[in-house]
């Protein structure tokens, strides 16, 4: 039976050995990547950011007590109680 590499394992692997790679060249003293760790920092900062403001407006977010209700019972509705 033949098996597949899920692209899970193929990304992860990738992403190590680039990884690796920029650790080796960074202790031989070479600056591989092309940007600052400013730039890096702004990126993650920025990503981190989209993230939390998608979680945020996809969930939903009840602050009256009528939708916190209207919450309570959808759950009952599908938990069939």
């Amino acid at each position: 039976m033949k098996t597949k590499v899920s692209a899970g394992t193929i990304a992860r692997t990738a992403t190590l050995a680039v990884t690796l790679l920029n650790t080796i060249l960074t202790a031989a003293g070479k600056n591989p990547l092309p940007f600052s760790d400013t730039d890096v920092y702004s990126a993650v900062t920025t990503v981190a950011t989209i993230t939390a403001l998608v979680i945020a407006w996809w969930h939903n977010n009840s602050f009256s007590k009528e939708a916190i209700q209207a919450d309570k019972y959808m759950n009952e509705l599908r938990n069939g109680e």
